[in-house]
């Protein structure tokens, strides 16, 4: 390829990363807002957040983006440019897969863990932010990291808004060389280049969230007396 392809695929690198940061937020922030939702102690509450986790989950993040972008504007009267429009649709969609993980890594928090904030009088928040989310956290990190895999993945079908991400730079190279196998050689080999490194930062996230959480107490070397010194007979 020439230059000029070369640089227009690296412009739809940036512009697929940009998305994925900004989608990974704002799924990130919906994520834990639903997830702890789904545990409060009031069913109005509770049910308002399974509400959103069950109609984001049923339905289709290519669609969401076609509501967000085309749907929006003339029912309200204001228009999204693409970027916003994919992070808006992609954020709310991945959001609510991440509130199933945060609910779930919360609902494994060992129930004395609980009991034990409740009998030194702490409120719902000092139990949440001191006993559950320390532990919960690092338990969330692997499920966090697969769902991070498929958000990246998911930022190709922005691309059906004429927004300029790899996958639509890619057809636009693909259409200027007339050729296919080469150009998308290169865009799934630049797909799993940044699905890896994603997949290396989680890890050492999850390790570094790990490292101070349930340590092993070092074992005591016991020993035992002899039987001639039990009692002190020898």
């Amino acid at each position: 390829m020439t230059s000029g392809l070369w640089e227009l695929v690296l412009r739809g690198v940036w512009v697929t990363v940009q998305l994925l940061f900004f989608s990974a937020l704002l799924a990130t922030a919906v994520s834990f807002v639903a997830g702890v939702a789904r545990t409060h102690r009031l069913w109005i509450v509770r049910f308002l957040a399974g509400l959103y986790t069950e109609v984001f989950r049923g339905t289709s993040a290519l669609v969401m983006i076609f509501w967000v972008f085309f749907v929006l504007p003339p029912a309200f009267g204001w228009q999204l440019v693409p970027m916003w429009a994919g992070t808006l649709a992609l954020g709310l969609t991945y959001g609510a897969y991440g509130s199933e993980i945060v609910r779930g890594a919360l609902g494994a928090v060992d129930p004395a863990q609980k009991e034990g904030g409740i009998a030194l009088s702490f409120t719902p928040w000092q139990r949440m932010r001191l006993i559950l989310l320390p532990q919960a956290v690092p338990e969330m990190i692997p499920p966090f990291s697969n769902l991070l895999i498929e958000l990246l993945k998911g930022t190709a079908l922005v691309s059906i808004m004429g927004m300029g991400d790899l996958a639509f730079s890619g057809n636009l190279v693909r259409l200027a060389l007339q050729e296919s196998a080469e150009i998308y050689t290169y865009i799934l080999l630049i797909y799993f280049v940044i699905a890896f490194l994603l997949t290396r930062v989680m890890r050492g996230l999850e390790k570094k969230l790990k490292a101070g959480v349930g340590k092993a107490v070092p074992k005591r070397k016991t020993v035992t007396p002899e039987p001639a010194e039990i009692g002190g007979v020898r």
